[in-house]
């Protein structure tokens, strides 16, 4: 009896997150067989994902999932998924932002789109919001690029500067940039009492608070945010009761099972001094509009999600949300500068203000990517076989 099945994949960093990229062509059409057979390629459940290719840290648990597109107005269809460590689950509800950075290039060299002498334009109908996203690659001898001298913080080095524009995107999830149509809402949240935030949906959907409103300054590292239990459960449950609040999730208790990625959720605070967690730099105050510390799959990131760069940024153009408070004249403002634990993230981020609405008019950021491998992975057969 055959022992091992193999499936062709690819491992590329696109941003500051890392993942697996399979091609739709090559997976189970039955979708209960699918996700049994991608959690068995992560090796999850397990705390080490010893036993496949993930990396034990929601960053490098990321799946992407690539079709050539049958839509007119797109070039390949991508799938994203979060796959969970500790339990059987992969969830598709939102995008990956910094994943999403590595589709154009993996597009380009696996043949799918015809590369540019320069530069090429990737269309990407991301299945999970139904939204496309444009991305510009640079090319070069038939592939895309990886030299260049575009520096991410949170990735050692340089690369090849890929631009993404979410302008598309407002409403991923709920079809509208403030879901509730208000710039703050007031939770009520067991054991913490009456908050505000503030929920944007651009590239995926966010709730946002005040550090000060939760006794933090928003310069804390991941180490001192996720050493603090009482902490990161009261921030679950403030994610959870914005979940429940706009369709995500039946109660604030099952948001962690019924949507443990989305909504994101932030706390934000005015401009401050801090020193980058990784190397001891110094970040001051006037190199950012405002800092930031995010919050994904119950723990810190270590840097900030692109869809959530983008959303954050957003957030800062909308009047009367929280991020708005904290960034100064954020409407003169084309480059909005999150600080977060890693360093800054730059945001192109451009509105229209027209009897009190504002339209998005530009959400796009720089990021880089790489191939890493590609090759087959194996699988045992007895994975294939139903229960």
């Amino acid at each position: 009896m055959k022992e091992m099945e193999k499936i062709r994949c690819v491992i590329m960093r696109g941003g500051t997150s890392k993942g697996i990229f399979l091609m739709g062509n090559d997976l189970p059409r039955d979708k209960e067989m699918c996700d049994k057979v991608i959690l068995s390629i992560f090796g999850s459940p397990d705390v080490r994902q010893i036993d496949g290719l993930a990396g034990a840290d929601p960053l490098t648990s990321k799946l992407a999932i690539i079709s050539p597109s049958s839509r007119t107005d797109a070039d390949v269809d991508y799938t994203f998924g979060q796959v969970s460590i500790n339990s059987p689950k992969i969830d598709y509800k939102g995008n990956c932002g910094n994943i999403s950075a590595a589709i154009g290039p993996f597009a380009i060299d696996e043949g799918l789109v015809r590369a540019g002498e320069t530069m090429t334009k990737v269309r990407i109908y991301n299945t999970n919001t139904d939204k496309i996203i444009v991305a510009d690659v640079p090319t070069v001898d038939g592939k895309a690029a990886v030299i260049g001298d575009c520096k991410v913080d949170g990735v050692p080095g340089t690369g090849a500067k890929i631009m993404l524009n979410y302008s598309n995107t407002v409403g991923a999830f709920t079809k509208k940039m403030l879901p509730t149509t208000n710039p703050i809402d007031i939770l009520e949240v067991p054991g913490c009492g009456a908050i505000k935030v503030s929920i944007v949906d651009v590239a995926n959907p966010m709730v946002f608070i005040k550090a000060e409103d939760i006794g933090l300054m928003g310069t804390e590292t991941p180490q001192e945010i996720d050493g603090n239990s009482d902490l990161l459960n009261l921030l679950e449950r403030i994610r959870g009761a914005a979940a429940v609040k706009i369709g995500m999730a039946k109660s604030i208790d099952s948001a962690t099972s019924e949507s443990p990625a989305l909504p994101m959720i932030a706390f934000v605070n005015k401009p401050a001094d801090y020193s980058d967690f990784t190397t001891g730099n110094l970040i001051k105050a006037n190199a950012v509009d405002f800092v930031s510390r995010l919050m994904f799959m119950q723990i810190t990131h270590k840097t900030y999600a692109g869809t959530a760069s983008v959303c954050t940024a957003c957030a800062a153009k909308i009047p009367g949300t929280v991020v708005y408070e904290v960034t100064n004249s954020p409407e003169e403002k084309k480059q909005i500068r999150i600080g977060h634990p890693a360093g800054v993230i730059e945001v192109e981020s451009d509105a229209k203000y027209d009897d009190g609405q504002t339209e998005i008019t530009r959400a796009a950021i720089s990021r880089t990517a790489r191939r890493i491998m590609d090759g087959n992975v194996y699988i045992r057969s007895s994975v294939f076989n139903r229960d």
